[in-house]
């Protein structure tokens, strides 16, 4: 997992160690001292953590004007042990959308585990979005977590998309394709 590091392609349009708005502003990283981990095993210090044990992101692209985040993550999604939904929402998704941000991407091919607890924080996220016009996306989930999310019913309030190519899109064109699929969804 060490090797595993956070899509970079798009630095040059976003980063948020350097967004005034950002909860991760002025942070500085190391490329060589690895020192989180999910359960035993390292992972690459450009992965920021927010207050879940085994649970990390990367912020790789915030539009003000658009209003929509693209959030990549790693490890293991645990609502039942950890409530990992609830330290999602209330360190990282309450700040965004308290600087305009309604609409979310995340980018879910390096979460190997989910783990499901309660709905209250989706159902939360999800009615607060909706107030907004807004909605959150997970996008590539790994099969075996999209399984466990699924068995719960989740994609209620987080839509659940297979979108291969992601790495291939300009961010804006990215959210363009997802933010047609939803309104289509809408319209359909």
């Amino acid at each position: 997992m060490h090797d595993v590091e956070p899509y970079f392609q798009w630095r040059h349009l976003y980063i948020a160690a350097e967004d005034p708005r950002s909860l991760f502003f002025g942070r500085t990283y190391s490329e060589f001292e690895f020192s989180q981990t999910v359960y035993n095993y390292y992972i690459h210090p450009q992965w920021d953590e927010f207050g879940s044990k085994n649970l990390f992101i990367k912020i790789l692209m915030v539009d003000y004007e658009q209003q929509y985040a693209i959030i990549e993550m790693i490890g293991e999604w645990n609502d039942a042990i950890e409530n990992d939904i609830m330290e999602l929402k209330r360190e990282v998704l309450d700040l965004l959308m308290h600087e305009g941000i309604f609409k979310f991407i995340f980018i879910g091919e390096h979460i190997y585990n989910f783990h499901n607890g309660d709905r209250d924080y989706y159902e939360e996220l999800y009615e607060e979005l909706a107030d907004e016009n807004g909605w959150a996306v997970m996008v590539n989930l790994h099969p075996a977590a999209q399984y466990d999310f699924l068995q719960k019913k989740l994609n209620r309030y987080i839509e659940l998309m297979e979108i291969a190519p992601w790495r291939t899109y300009k961010p804006e064109d990215f959210f363009q394709l997802i933010d047609q699929k939803i309104t289509q969804r809408l319209i359909d």
